[in-house]
Order: structure tokens, then sequence, then C-alpha cells
């Protein structure tokens, strides 16, 4: 009577209310709009009409009026004003109304709502509805809406359902196990029991869920997985079944039997086999028989071919095993689907370490996908070929990827041209071989070359041998001239060539002619610098190149004639717009004017470059590291009992001091016949400066030479006598000597007296010397018995009568200050060192701060793209951090940052770190939390 009652008065309502829109209906309105603004009112109309039969609290037509609110949602409009409703459709007895209320609330419900919770007390009650279907809808919507605290109040009734008698409900309570353990994975515990009997079931649907819900729990604990691998057996069995099965209308797909299982069972073996060698050995035949049995003219075969070539090269599988995996590869490259060739070679490049013999099989194939029309697979051949390159086919495989580059879209040239460099600085054992490759690279890539080639070729051509040197010099005299017309494309090879001829000319001059190159006459090469500086098609930074190397080049040339047009051209660029250009050319006119004597000896052929130091000054731009010797020695100061006054790294007082080998090192490179005569300083013969001991220097002034480049340097004044208190350390080899010479020069009146000023007349030069100077104009006058004299200049340092120290706000002491204890309380802590990604910080307080250098390194053979390193710290503390020296990480490549920290209350120093970048086009996150930074900071001189 009841139902009969309720049916008339839906009758009744029917009559009563119009009938809204049917669903179909509002799709052919809406699909017949002609713009988007008849959309919006079409769309608006309805969600209105809506909106007020949901206020009159319409139950007859809710179910067709949140179906197409759902259809309005589907097209981006907001539908959220239909959530109640949704929520009254699911407790309705009837089952239509359930689908479109559960529905509804998956599409239209989130955790971040609170009418979300009011759910979880419907769904316990479908849960354990009798009818199997009430019961499906009630666990999709628990897996794909399910907030932790759901979870948590729902899973026992989840783990109850997945015991259930009936085959379609165990089915769907074990994939809603699985997002519940995805959503919350210390709930696993409660579904382990259930889990292992669902292998044992016949029904396929159940058998997939049940290695899924498996795989996710494997993938989120290790005791989880080593729980499932007695399971190995079992799986081995499922797959061999599989296989041998005859054919079966409701799992066939194209001749195979069941293949979304068989993947599913095969990406468990992977997990399962990884690291374990039992278990990989019981899986080892029955990969072979899928290996070999499966049909391969189908997608469906190539999948589970797939599959099974990545569980066999990540478990500890047989070595005739892995051949096989890689010949199916190798079967895959020569298939006309370019899906499957991009998989195969991305198969490749990914396990082209397990057994790079295997993949060298393939080398031809590999090399023909090279001339793919597809752009992606053309990328990941030229990839997987440098992989493959070593010492035995460097030269074959140069000679196609050179092929290739000259071919390849602008897209490829940079990443290419890099590797290239890297590989032939890796496998080559022939110097002029690699010399004629970065030239072939130079000049197939052009414009795209990156600035780590260019400076590759430099460092290769400074440390050849001198015949090798004249030989590529030659070669680029004569590729300079191929390209006469279109130097704009080919900035990177004009720099590299002009430089060469520059610093070596004089022996490109003086070698034995090449077969096909004719040896350039003095007046071809000037003729070429006149042309190259005048043209409008040569860039700037290529015409600084060219301005230094003409300056060098006039130096290395016999002819008057030639070196008058030298100078004649360098001198037109002392009023150039530019003002780069317009210092150097005014500085060179300088050199051939004045000190036309010193030239030979500043403008003298580079050292070989040894070691390279990046950042070794802390400058904080990243590019305060020079080129040392790694033999070179410095400075030793050996301290007596005495008092004695440390200014930064300027050490005087009544202690003895002690000179290196290397203490004239900058006057020697400059050219002076007599440095330690030319400042004034004791012979290095006596290496031992007794106090009080007057040094005479008779040479000062007859050494012409010396007196010239002095006062080349900043007009240094240098008394015939010297006290020993006043001789300053240049320690540290040539980038220290250099700073020292320009940032203070040195006067002494008499023994206690000492006399620290700054220097700005050095100019320009640094650009010539190629160091980073500074200038200050403090003078600074000291006192040795006591007492302050008032400076002429600035701001007078406070001097500590009882022990002599000194502390000025003056960028020289402080400099040198940090150079002296950055040694003693610095450092090196590693972040992350992973997949050939090396970072590391080096921490060292300095000035009541902590200041940390961040060193990233790729070790790797892949470019490492848009990286980008940030960090975290308590509140404690602030954080500054200064602009990366790159965001391109090329194999050998390195990036620097400097942070700045300071502290602002008394705690301990924690960092978290979050480091990202792209590999190969794809993203990669590192997180990681760092600590054990030095905890003292440097106490600043007072």
């Amino acid at each position: 009577m009841a139902t009969i009652r309720q049916a008339i008065n839906e009758t009744i309502e029917r009559v009563r209310i119009p009938t809204p829109t049917r669903l179909r209906d509002l799709i052919r309105q809406i699909r017949a709009a002609r713009t988007a603004a008849e959309e919006r009112a079409v769309v608006n109309r309805e969600c209105a009409y809506i909106r007020s039969i949901f206020r009159e609290e319409d139950s007859v037509w809710r179910c067709r009026n949140i179906a197409k609110l759902l259809y309005i949602h589907m097209l981006g409009y907001p539908a959220h004003f239909g959530q109640l409703e949704c929520l009254k459709l699911t407790a309705s007895p009837r089952f239509t109304d359930k689908r479109i209320g559960y529905l509804g609330a998956m599409l239209l419900l989130d955790e971040r709502q609170d009418v979300h919770l009011l759910i979880t007390n419907c769904l316990k009650n479908d849960l354990n509805s009798p009818t199997q279907f009430v019961v499906g809808l009630a666990l999709c919507t628990l897996g794909a809406i399910a907030s932790p605290e759901m979870a948590r109040d729902l899973a026992g009734e989840v783990e109850k359902l997945m015991r259930s008698p009936n085959a379609y409900i165990r089915k769907k309570a074990a994939l809603c196990a699985f997002r519940i353990i995805k959503r919350v994975p210390e709930l696993m515990e409660i579904f382990l029991p259930a889990t292992r009997s669902l292998l044992n079931e016949k029904n396929h649907g159940i058998l997939i869920a049940g290695v899924t819900l498996i795989t996710e729990m494997c993938e989120k604990s290790q005791d989880t997985l080593n729980h499932f691998k007695k399971i190995v057996p079992n799986l081995v069995r499922i797959l061999k079944n599989l296989i041998l099965a005859g054919y079966s209308p409701e799992h066939d797909v194209s001749g195979v039997s069941d293949p979304f299982l068989q993947v599913k069972i095969l990406r468990l073996l992977r997990i399962l086999g990884h690291n374990d060698p039992d278990a990989s050995e019981a899986m080892n035949d029955i990969l072979a028989q899928v290996a070999t049995n499966t049909e391969t003219s189908k997608n469906v075969g190539n999948t589970i071919l797939y599959e099974t070539v990545l569980s066999i090269m990540d478990i500890k599988s047989e070595g005739g095993l892995r051949v096989l995996a890689v010949n199916i590869l190798g079967r895959f490259l020569l298939n006309s689907d370019k899906n499957i060739r991009y998989v195969a070679l991305n198969t490749l490049l990914r396990t082209v370490h397990a057994d790079i013999s295997a993949v060298q099989r393939h080398r031809s194939t590999i090399l023909e996908c090279l001339k793919d029309p597809d752009v992606s697979i053309r990328r990941r051949a030229m990839e997987l070929s440098f992989a493959l390159i070593n010492s035995q086919n460097i030269r074959a495989m140069s000679k196609e990827l050179l092929i290739f580059l000259e071919k390849a879209d602008a897209d490829f040239k940079a990443q290419c041209s890099s590797r290239m460099v890297h590989v032939a600085e890796r496998y080559s054992s022939s110097i002029r071989w690699r010399l004629d490759t970065l030239l072939s690279v130079l000049v197939a890539a052009g414009n795209y070359v990156r600035d780590d080639v260019v400076s590759s070729t430099i460092q290769l051509i400074l440390n050849s041998p001198p015949e090798e040197q004249a030989y590529i010099g030659l070669r680029l005299w004569d590729s300079l001239h191929n390209i006469t017309n279109s130097y704009e494309d080919k900035q990177p090879l004009l720099q590299v060539a002009i430089w060469t001829i520059g610093e070596y000319g004089d022996l490109m001059l003086s070698s034995e002619r090449l077969e096909d190159v004719e040896i350039p006459a003095e007046s071809e090469l000037v003729d070429l610098y006149q042309k190259l500086l005048w043209t409008t098609s040569v860039s700037t930074s290529s015409k600084q190149y060219a301005l230094v190397s003409l300056a060098k080049l006039s130096t290395r040339i016999h002819s008057a004639e030639e070196e008058l047009r030298a100078k004649q051209i360098v001198e037109a660029f002392g009023t150039h717009l530019h003002i780069d250009l317009q210092q150097r050319g005014v500085e060179f006119s300088q050199l051939f004017r004045d000190y036309s004597h010193l030239r030979p000896a500043l403008l003298e052929k580079m050292p070989k470059l040894q070691k390279s130091l990046t950042n070794g000054n802390g400058d904080g731009n990243g590019t305060g590291g020079g080129l040392f010797d790694e033999n070179s020695g410095g400075i030793d100061l050996i301290e007596s009992g005495g008092d004695e006054m440390e200014i930064g790294g300027l050490l005087t007082g009544s202690s003895e001091v002690k000179l290196g080998s290397n203490t004239n090192a900058l006057l020697d490179l400059l050219g002076g016949d007599d440095p330690a005569d030319g400042l004034g300083l004791v012979p290095p013969t006596n290496s031992i400066i007794p106090t009080g001991t007057t040094t005479t220097n008779g040479k000062a002034s007859s050494n012409s030479n010396t007196q010239d480049l002095l006062d080349l340097l900043g007009g240094l004044d240098m008394p015939v006598s010297t006290p020993p208190a006043a001789i300053p350390p240049l320690g540290g080899g040539v980038g220290l000597d250099l700073n020292c010479l320009n940032d203070n020069s040195i006067k002494s009146t008499t023994t206690t007296t000492t006399a620290v000023t700054g220097s700005s007349s050095f100019g320009g030069l640094e650009n010539l010397l190629n160091s980073n100077l500074t200038s200050p104009t403090t003078t600074i006058p000291i006192v040795g018995g006591g007492g302050i004299v008032s400076p002429t200049l600035g701001t007078a340092p406070i001097i500590n009568n009882s022990t002599g120290s000194i502390a000025a706000n003056n960028s020289l002491f402080s400099d040198f200050s940090s150079i002296n204890n950055n040694e003693e309380h610095s450092k090196t802590l590693t972040a992350l060192d992973k997949n050939g990604l090396l970072v590391q910080l080096l921490a060292k307080n300095s000035g009541g701060c902590l200041q940390i250098v961040m060193t990233a390194v790729n070790n790797s053979l892949s470019t490492l793209e848009q990286y980008l390193f940030q960090a975290a710290v308590p509140r404690s503390f602030s954080l500054q951090m200064l602009s990366p020296s790159g965001s391109a990480l090329p194999p050998g490549g390195t990036i620097t940052q400097e942070m700045r920290i300071t502290s602002t209350a008394k705690a301990t120093l924690r960092m978290r770190l979050r480091i990202s970048y792209q590999c190969d086009g794809n993203p990669v996150l590192e997180q990681t939390e760092l600590s054990g930074f030095p905890e003292d900071p440097t106490t600043p001189l007072e």
C-alpha cells in the first residue's frame, strides 16, 4: 500500500509541476548556439531554473536536474550549488537516483568541502546493502573521493567486502583498497590477509585487481615487498597458464590471451625480482618463454614484449636473457610504427648500461634513426648514439654524428656540439684528430655552439704541442677563408680562430705548408683583422677577441710596416662608441706608444692550463675562480715570538718572514728582469729576513724595464731603501699577485712606518691580464710604535697597541682576511649525489654571517636543463641567495651559486633543499635536508 501511495503522490506532483527540459534537449540547445554568448545565455537560463526547482524541494525531477547540472559542469560552468542535492539523491532508495547522486558526488565534491563529510554515513550504509550494484556504487565513490579521515573510517568495511562470496564485489573492493592505500599508505596492514587470497581466483577481473593491489603495496613498503616475494611461484604459474592456454573468446585480444593481466603480472615480477637473485632465478624461464612465444605482428604482442624486456633488464637475469631482450628492442627499431621505434630507443637508452656490448650490435640501425623525419625519434637516437661511443668506435661514430650535426635542426645543434666535445675529450687518444673534430663541430654548429665548446677548444689548443698549434692555426685560417660571406653565422668559429692566430701567429708563419692550405703572409693576417674589426656582421664579443688578438699578433710578426698597421687599427678604436672596445683601444694604444719595449713581455703566450678552480675567491658572482698551476708554491709565513700586526693578508711586525719561490711570479710573468729589485724586496736568495735590518737595493734605479712596468701598473713608488716590515706577502700564485699590485701600493719612509695606499691608475688593464681587480682610494698610514696617525682620506682603522692587529672596513683588508680565515673554518657538505649529479655546499663563516657556495657538477652523459636550486631555513635565520652562474649543465659542466645566512637567535642551522632539473626532456625533482654546518662564526677583527 505504501508503494502504491507513493506512486500516486509522484503522479500528482508531475501533474502539478511542469516537466523540466530533458538532458538531450538541453544538449541540442547548447550545440545550436552560434556564439559563446548564446551558449552562456542558454546555460545561465537553465541554471536559474534548476536553482528555483531546488528551492521548491522538488523530489520528482531531482535526478533529471542533477544530470543536466553535471553536463553543465563538464562544460566548465559552476555547478557547486548542486552538492547537497547530490547527497539527497544518494540517500534515495531508488538505484537510478543513487547512480546519478554518486556520480555527482564524485564530480562535484572533494575533501576541501564541508559537504564531503556528510556522505560518509551514506557510504557506510550502502556498503552493507544486499544489492551488489549499490555496493559497487559505494565502493567506486569511496575510491574516488576518499579523504584520509573517510578512508580510516571505512577501511574495515572494505576489507570485509574483499572476502565477499560475490566476485563482482570482491573485484570492486580490491580496487577500492588500492585507492585507499595510495591515499593513506599506513592502512596497508589491514588489507594484507585478504590480499593473498585474491591470487587464487580464476576470475581474471579479480586477478587483475589483486595484482594491481599487491604492486601498489610493494612500491609503498619494503617490508611488504619482502612479504610478497613468496608469491613469485604463483605469479609464474598464472603467467604460464595464460601463455599455454588455448583460445578463450572471453579473454582473447588479437590472438593473445588476456594481455592486460600478462602486463600487470610482468610488472609485479619486475618489482619482486629487483636486486633479488633467488626471485630472479625463479622467473628467468617464464620470461624467456614469453619473449620467444609472443606474437609480434600486432601491437598487443609488442606491448607484452616491451614489459618483458623491462623486467629482464631490471632483475638479476642471465646474460643470454639480456641479449634476447636487446634483440627484441632491435626488432622494434625496424618496425614501421613510429611509436614502437620511439619506445625501443627510449628503452635502449635506459638499459644501455646493463649490456652495452649487446646494444652495440644494433649500432647501424640506431644511426639510421638519426635520419628519421620524426623529431622525437631523432633526439632519442642522438642520445643513444652518444651513450654507445667508446674508445674503439669513436671515429666511426663521430663521423656519423658530424653528418647529423650539419643537417640537424637548431634545437639539436647546441646539445650535440657540447656532447661531441665531451666524448672527444674522454675517448680520443690523438690530439690532432681531436682538434680536427672540434673544428668540424664549430663549422657545422655555427652560432648554436655553447660557450663551453669555445672554451674547451681554446684550452685544448693551448695545451697542445707547438706543431699541433701551428697545424690547427692554419686549419682555422683556411676555415675563415671559406666562410668569408657568412661571418655572422659562425661567431664561435671566428672567436676560436682569431684567438689562435693571435697566440700562435709566429708558429703559423714559420710552419711547413699543409697539403691544401697555403702559409699566409703577414699582410694577409693584418688584412683579415682589419676586415673583421670594421665589418658590421661581426658581433661585439668577437671584436673584443679580435682586438686583443691583434695586439698579441703585433708582437709575433717581424714586419715593421705591418706592426704599424696593427697600431693604427688599434688606435682607431680609442674613440669607438662601445665602451669596452674603446677602453681596449686606449689601453693597447698606450702600450704601443709609451711602453712598446714591454709589449713582448706583456703580450706573450698564455701558459698551459692545468687546474681550474671555480669560485675561488668567493666573490658572489660565480666568477671569482682562476686558473692556477697545481704545483705552484705559495708564500710561507714563519712567525716568531715577538709582536706582529696582521692586516688581512699582509703580515708585518717583528716576526720573521720567509718568501717562497713564487713570490715574484707576477713580474716574472710580465717580463721584469729582477722583480724583487723592482719592488724593493730582498733578493729571493735571502729567504729569512731578520727584523730591524735595512735592505738596500742598488738595482732598483738601474733596471729601466722593471721601473717602467711598475709605472704602468699604477705608479708604485718604491724607494731604494725598504724596511723588512713593509714587505707584502704576494701569496697564492699569479691571481693574488695581480690583486695585490692593483689594490695597494706600499710606501716606506722609515723602518717603523708603513703606508698602504690605493692605486687607481691601473686603468682597464685587468681586461688584458684577465683579473677581477678593484681600486680602493683610501690612504692609511700606519705607525708601528703605537698611536694613530689620521689618514689623508677615508676613515682611520682602529689599531690595538697591545697586539698590533688592525680592523678596517676596507675591501682590501676584508678580502685578504677572508682568504686567510676561510681555509680554517670552511666545511664541505654533500647535498646530493644521484644519477650523475653531484651537489656540494662549501660553508664558511665570514664577517658574522655564514657564506655557503653551492657547486653542482654534472658527471652524466646527458645535459641537465632548467636547473633550479631552492633552499629554506628555520625562522631564526635569514637567507639571501645570489644569482646562479647558469641554468644548464652540460656533461662535465658546473653551476655555482652563493648563499649568505645570518642568525637572529641561538639555534642550530638545518636547511631543506629542493633541486629540480630536466634530463632528456623528463622533469626530475629531488628533496633533501642538510645539517652539520659550522656553528661558531668567525669573529670580526676589532
